[in-house]
């Protein structure tokens, strides 16, 4: 991965934590065979596309409420 995406990433996602789960979760969707969400003359490692996508404003994430925890674990 890039240190230039991730960096540019982080300015959008600050939790370095969150931003893993986030860049896993598109990475897989990618492999299995999602589009990516921009268009790049080069040819981008999947984690790369994440993180630009991330970055350009393209993948945002939403934490889930005490409430939706708790009726997952039911």
């Amino acid at each position: 991965m890039r240190d230039d995406y991730i960096q540019n990433a982080l300015k959008v996602i600050e939790d370095p934590n969150i931003l893993v789960n986030v860049v896993s979760l598109r990475v897989k969707q990618l492999k299995r065979g999602n589009r990516p969400l921009i268009e790049s003359l080069e040819k981008l490692s999947a984690e790369d596309t994440a993180l630009r996508e991330i970055a350009e404003g393209k993948i945002s994430y939403e934490l889930a409420t005490a409430a939706e925890l708790a009726r997952s674990h039911r």
